[in-house]
């Protein structure tokens, strides 16, 4: 099982451990505030209290041991710029950093950040399901709860047209393109737009639909 590491319990850290933790993910969540690690210690695997400045005080939480950390920490940037080379110089394969500046951002990658996020421009709720590797990933949230997104064809709805697929009476979603390989031309696949109810669907073909996060993850297989 994926282990995550988030250091800092702020909205952004503490949504995403929630996030996380939902999905059947191991969260390690780690604060300096000892209130929020309390609030949060039901709701995720471990919550500890801890100076994240610290290398030797995060070895010792069981940071080197997260597959992934998220370093939260956005409001302090030189306590988020220390955090985030503690946990390169730890050996964590794979670091994700919250930045609250371009300027903060361009210094965060220069320590070694893997990928950089931004609060304002990223939800975490998006964020979690690219760590959790979900077969649908997003193209857009819309709103709340609402995607698009592209998933592979599911394997109840291969040879069966648009109609007796009936994807959006049956499961609330809706497609709005067919993406089907081209065997004349792989790097350029064919498009079907707003398909019709007697366009079908075959092995190979990419979805792109629209509705519920929860119901995309049940017809692409991760409910």
């Amino acid at each position: 099982m994926k282990r995550v590491g988030i250091i800092g319990a702020g909205r952004f850290g503490l949504s995403l451990a929630e996030a996380l933790a939902d999905a059947g993910t191991e969260v390690l969540l780690i604060d300096r505030n000892n209130a929020l690690v309390q609030s949060a210690i039901k709701k995720v695997t471990w919550a500890m209290q801890c100076d994240a400045t610290s290398a030797s005080a995060l070895e010792a939480a069981g940071i080197p041991e997260c597959d992934t950390v998220v370093v939260a920490i956005g409001s302090n940037v030189e306590a988020s710029m220390l955090v985030t080379a503690n946990c390169k110089e730890l050996g964590v394969k794979t670091v994700i950093s919250k930045a609250t500046s371009d300027i903060h951002g361009k210094i965060l990658d220069k320590l070694g950040a893997d990928q950089v996020v931004y609060p304002d421009r990223d939800s975490a709720h998006r964020l979690a399901r690219n760590i959790t590797e979900h077969n649908a990933y997003d193209l857009l949230e819309l709103s709340e709860g609402f995607s698009l997104a592209e998933i592979d064809v599911p394997e109840s709805c291969i040879d069966k047209t648009l109609a007796e697929a009936d994807l959006r009476k049956r499961n609330e979603v809706t497609v709005l393109c067919i993406r089907r390989p081209d065997p004349k031309n792989s790097r350029k696949p064919r498009l079907m737009v707003v398909p019709g109810p007697n366009d079908a669907f075959y092995a190979g073909d990419k979805l792109i639909v629209f509705g519920k996060m929860s119901r995309i993850d049940a017809i692409s297989g991760k409910n």
